[in-house]
């Protein structure tokens, strides 16, 4: 064997192991999104539960806020329906849906002073706004873990690897403009 072919082996050795190297860390950068996404999947899936006990405790209380409770539900059935296709654009509409609705429910439930109290209804309050909270913190892991994914598959050599081996861009989950826009703190006093 002479020198040449040593260096063409070396040569194909040294881009072998890179390029595995490359598959490897791209395997687990899809996976972290996927590791992330199940994280925010099984908090909805936890606040799908809670809600359904939260509109029946103020059902109880709210007879004549029904349109408030029906806002609540069809946002709820929205975000499960999303959830389950994994469609993360309408996700993200849905998300606001629900939030808003929620938003209406508790603000109206400061009118019904009997259900402010109720106990349940206050566990179920709390229990909400601590998923939804993990939830923020969870949607903020996924778009990173999404950003890294998305980046590293379009790098040089990266790139290379990951369009011979089919790796595919992931979606952020994004928000509304409604959503994103400035609150009008004036209009929330006078409402």
């Amino acid at each position: 064997m002479g020198i040449g072919t040593l260096i063409t082996l070396g040569v194909i050795v040294v881009v072998l192991v890179y390029g595995v190297t490359i598959y490897n860390s791209l395997v687990q950068i899809k996976h972290n999104v996927t590791k992330a996404w199940a994280n925010i999947d099984v908090l909805l899936k936890q606040r799908h539960d809670e809600l359904p006990k939260l509109v029946e405790t103020c059902k109880q209380y709210m007879k004549f806020e029904q349109d408030t409770l029906t806002k609540v539900i069809e946002a709820r059935s929205k975000v499960f329906t999303a959830r389950e296709a994994q469609n993360i654009p309408a996700l993200g509409g849905a998300e606001t849906m629900l939030r808003g609705a929620l938003g209406s429910l508790f603000a109206l439930a400061e009118s019904y002073p009997d259900l402010k109290a109720n106990q349940t209804f206050q566990q179920l309050q709390t229990r909400i706004s601590t998923l939804e909270n993990a939830i923020a913190d969870r949607r903020e892991f996924y778009n990173e873990s999404v950003n890294v994914n998305n980046v590293r598959i379009e790098q040089f050599p990266d790139v290379i690897v990951a369009r011979l081996l089919n790796f595919r861009e992931a979606q952020l989950l994004e928000f509304s403009e409604e959503e994103k826009k400035d609150v009008d703190v004036k209009q929330l006093f006078n409402s």
